[in-house]
């Protein structure tokens, strides 16, 4: 049988941000000399990076259960925890190996500074998402969360608000959202807190679905980033696919000599992606 012959190119600036990569090269000096860590939550949304991780003796937690965690090592993901976690982690003489991404970080001061101002705080992010999670718990719960501007209701809402994001949410919904409320008469102070890295790779990456008859993108079934950027292909090029593993993968979606882009999520390892070209080599 006559193979396809795809042109195939791995987008270079694809695969971990800082964070992530931080994060992992944490457990893994764990792993290596104890062989076993707990991690609070998934360490990244990306379920082939969890499952080679787990073959090295890490061992995912969900919140509920820190509490039966003791005298061990316990490692908070990138995404950043509430000071709930960190008051239980310790309490149960736990060394806690803090993986915390620093802009993660930086908007957890954010958000504290302006609860302290008694500032109306409002987060356009993902309910019950982690770094959510982590940004609310520093203000006890107190900022509002939604997802979509028809969730709130422009008659209940305050003279004057503070808008955060969360880092991996689309810049131009952001600003959409943004106007709609200035026009609605609502004084709005702006933090943009959306990752630079994840404005400029959605910008670099419109480039990328231009200059191919297929983009492929891989990411993880849960990652928030991986959507956005999937939509972004899309809208560029309607011939985008979204796989979170080489199975997936069909070849009746590739005719002869065409050209495939792969991309993927800040979530999503440099080894998959380059899984994902050797798989369709064969074709």
């Amino acid at each position: 049988m006559n193979k396809l012959n795809l042109k195939i190119e791995i987008d270079e600036n694809s695969g971990f941000c800082f964070g992530v990569t931080n994060a992992i090269n944490k457990a893994e000096e764990v792993l290596d000399h104890n062989h076993e860590l707990y991690c609070l939550g998934e360490l990244v949304h990306n379920e082939e990076e969890i499952a080679r991780l787990q073959k090295k003796g890490l061992k995912i937690i969900h919140n509920y259960e820190l509490k039966n965690i003791k005298n061990t090592k316990v490692l908070f993901r990138a995404h950043g925890e509430p000071p709930e976690s960190y008051k239980l982690a310790e309490k149960n003489n736990n060394n806690i190996i803090d993986a915390s991404c620093p802009t993660i970080l930086k908007i957890q001061k954010l958000i504290k500074e302006a609860f302290q101002n008694n500032e109306n705080i409002y987060i356009y992010g993902k309910h019950n998402h982690p770094e959510i999670i982590g940004l609310t718990g520093q203000v006890d719960n107190k900022a509002i969360v939604f997802e979509d501007i028809n969730e709130l209701k422009l008659r209940t809402l305050p003279e004057k608000l503070t808008l955060f994001s969360q880092t991996t949410k689309d810049i131009n919904s952001f600003y959409e959202i943004v106007d709609f409320l200035k026009q609605n008469g609502i004084d709005v102070k702006v933090q943009n807190t959306i990752c630079r890295k994840v404005y400029r790779r959605q910008k670099d990456l419109k480039d990328f679905a231009e200059s191919h008859d297929k983009i492929i993108l891989v990411a993880g079934k849960n990652s928030s980033n991986g959507k956005v950027l999937y939509n972004e292909c899309k809208k560029i090029n309607p011939d985008s696919y979204f796989i979170s593993s080489v199975q997936q993968i069909n070849k009746q979606w590739f005719k002869k000599n065409e050209s495939i882009g792969i991309c993927g999520a800040t979530s999503t390892p440099m080894w998959l992606m380059k899984e994902v070209e050797k798989s369709l080599k064969s074709l």
